[in-house]
């Protein structure tokens, strides 16, 4: 179990400013969205459901998202290659707090 921290504003302000940088990018958040929820797509589902990102573009943020611990990767030995992405337990994590800013964004209008 995790031991909740205690923050003070600047260190708070600082690890925001962190996990923020994690979403940094066009297409990280369009992704993470697709992803929500359980699901497990292949690469060219993801292009089929963001149409304007590019090929190379889309493979970039995906192995970022990866990296970061956000995005799950399984490839498949096979001809044609086939690779599935889904959202690691921690990136699933991430969905109440994105709902949360977007009832906050809301609140704008």
């Amino acid at each position: 179990m995790t031991k909740k921290r205690d923050y003070t504003r600047a260190t708070g302000a600082e690890h925001v400013s962190e996990a923020l940088k994690l979403l940094e990018g066009r297409w990280k958040l369009l992704i993470l969205f697709q992803l929500f929820g359980g699901q497990v797509l292949r690469f060219s589902q993801l292009e089929r459901a963001i149409p304007d990102v590019t090929q190379k573009m889309l493979s970039q943020q995906l192995r970022q998202l990866e990296k970061d611990g956000l995005v799950h990767r399984v490839s498949y030995p096979q001809v044609p290659p086939k690779v599935e992405y889904s959202l690691t337990e921690w990136g699933q994590a991430l969905c109440p707090a994105l709902d949360a800013l977007l009832t906050w964004a809301e609140k704008r209008e």
